[in-house]
Order: C-alpha cells, then structure tokens, then sequence
C-alpha cells in the first residue's frame, strides 16, 4: 500500500491525553494477536502474564534532553524560541530557532531558564538552511548540565501546547533512560515501572538495552502523495555484541524478541538488514514499509500513532493492514487514550 491517504484515520480531540496516569503500569493494553486475528483488553500491568518465559523484551534507553530553549533577542526584545539539536567538542550548538523578524550572525539571545529568571546568552555564529543556527553559548559548563537549568522538556506540540509543567521532567522519560541524546521520548517505554521490570524478570523475560537517540522528524507526518517519495530522517543509534548475542540466545531455545516501541524495532531491523542480526552503529535511515521482511523481531509493544506519519506505516505493515485498521478503530470505540501519554498495544 503506497497511497498515504490510506494511513488516515479521524481522532476524536478529547482522546488525545494530556497527562501520564498517575501509576505508569495502569495504562490499558490492547493485545492485537496476528495469528487468531483476535483483539483483547487488558493493562500494561498484565506483560508478566501475556509474555512467556524466555521472551526477550529490547528496550530504547536514550534518555531525553530538556532540549527546549525560551528566551528574547537583546537587541529587540523580541520573543525567540529555540530547540537544542547537538553540541560539538569546541562547545557550539546546533538549534533549530523559530522568532520573529530576521536575527544577524552576531546577535545573542538572553536565555530564559524554567523559573522565569534571564540566564545565560547565546551569540549566534552561522545560519544553516532550514531554520537551523550555530550558536555559542556564553559558558563553560557542558551542554547537558546547562540544558538541564535551562532547558524544558520538548514535549510534543498535542500536549498542552508544547508547555511543560514540572512532573514532566521525571513522566516523560523511561525509567531506565541512560544515553542523553534524544528530543521525543521512545513513548512505548514509559509505561514501565521498576516493579513492572523485577516482575518480568523474576518471570524469566529479559530485558536488553539499545540505544536509538529519537530525532525532531519523527512524529512528523508524511507529505507527499505516496510512500515512496517520503525523504526519511535519520536517527544515531548502536546495539552492541553483548545484546545481539543475548537476543539471538533466546530466540535460538524458542524465545520472543519483544521490541518496545518503533525505535527499538527501527534500531534491529537496521543491524538486521542482511538477514541476521549483528551489532551496529551509525545513523538509520530505515523507512519500514510495504513490503518489507522482519528479520529481527517477533512482536511488538507500541502506543497508539498520529494519522500519516511513519510510525503508523511501520506498525501497519508489522501487524497487518486490516487488522490494525480494526485495532485502531476498537480503541477509539473504547475511548482509550492516544499518542505520547495515551495507552498502548501489544501486537503478537
């Protein structure tokens, strides 16, 4: 299927929701089982049950980057707004800046750190097309230490306007995150808990790590008429020789390779491409599309995606066309709740 229009569906506003529950693990669980062609309801707390023994959850553990920048042009006290994308060795960043009016090379912008109060300047060095800036900002201290005084969780557009509020900080974010780098949280891992991830253990699924740091375009929707003409981004990512070997000892004695969230599934079928699984690192541009050959996961934990964009592409030709048309259309039907903060499914 290579008509976008087909990757459209209506979402009632109200379905969208905009706060985590108040326990991660109640969030609800639609089990979307391919083979049986059947939907169930259940929660995100039921995994211990609904996976077996030997499976093999793979979780994304980049870690966000309170990576959102407000703040005002000295010159005209105009308002600017800026999104830290990546830092070099010499101490410039990469932004993508959004204001009004024209700023020059040389101008500085005074930032505006969470608690109101003016911070640290930031001299602009050199424009780069599509908006983005170099900039240099006027200290020492590392990027991540000052993103973290300085910086808001870039939440996405649909959650309350962009505003973060500062349960934030500690919600959107998994809670094994460990490799600063990403702008967007790999959503599908934010329904775990610490309890949650003994209790698999403790039922004999492990838990591998890889890292896909997640980047600006992917909540993006798809523009053009047809698949094929989507330019995809790319995003930096690596799994090592440790967690290949793991992952293909498992599903050698009958194991499941879990993948949790479409990062995840991204990040193996990248180290995958030749048939079989072997450790990577680099930057994927991987557009998972009709037709396309899993080679290295079996099932696939996800939340619910945005109309038109290439997460739903890749869960669509994961789980079937038909059948998770009815998944989608079930879950609005039962009010569950959508995207970032919202519910999940469990595609086996």
């Amino acid at each position: 299927m290579s008509d976008v229009s087909q990757y459209d569906y209506e979402l009632p506003k109200e379905l969208i929701s905009q706060r985590p529950l108040a326990q991660r693990t109640d969030a609800r669980l639609l089990v979307v089982d391919r083979t049986a062609g059947s939907l169930a309801h259940g929660h995100i707390r039921d995994l211990p049950e609904l996976l077996r023994p030997g499976d093999c959850l793979v979780v994304n553990d980049t870690r966000v980057v309170p990576a959102r920048l407000v703040g005002r042009r000295t010159l005209t006290g105009g308002a600017w707004e800026g999104l830290f994308l990546a830092a070099d060795a010499e101490g410039s960043w990469q932004l993508l800046a959004k204001t009004r009016g024209k700023p020059a090379v040389g101008e500085s912008i005074v930032l505006v750190n969470r608690h109101g109060q003016d911070d640290i300047e930031l001299r602009l060095i050199e424009k780069q097309p599509g908006g983005v800036w170099i900039v240099r900002p006027a200290s020492s201290e590392p990027a991540y230490e000052l993103l973290d005084r300085v910086g808001r969780v870039p939440l996405p557009h649909y959650i309350r306007g962009g505003e973060m509020v500062d349960e934030d900080r500690q919600r959107y974010q998994t809670v094994y995150a460990r490799e600063a780098g990403s702008v967007a949280a790999p959503t599908a891992g934010l329904h775990f808990s610490n309890e949650l991830l003994k209790r698999l253990a403790d039922r004999g699924i492990a838990m591998c790590r890889l890292t896909l740091h997640v980047g600006l375009d992917t909540f993006r929707p798809i523009t053009t008429d047809s698949l094929a003409e989507h330019p995809m981004h790319s995003e930096r990512g690596h799994i090592d020789a440790a967690t290949v070997d793991e992952i293909l000892r498992r599903r050698r004695a009958g194991g499941r390779v879990v993948a949790v969230g479409t990062t995840a599934v991204r990040v193996l079928e990248t180290a995958a491409r030749d048939g079989t699984l072997r450790p990577w690192s680099g930057t994927s541009d991987l557009f998972i599309r009709p037709p396309f050959e899993f080679h290295a996961i079996d099932c696939l934990l996800t939340n619910f995606h945005l109309p038109r964009t290439t997460l739903l592409v890749l869960v669509r030709t994961f789980g079937g066309d038909e059948l998770i048309m009815r998944a989608y259309a079930e879950a609005i039907r039962e009010q569950y709740r959508f995207y970032s903060y919202g519910d999940a499914m469990l595609i086996l």
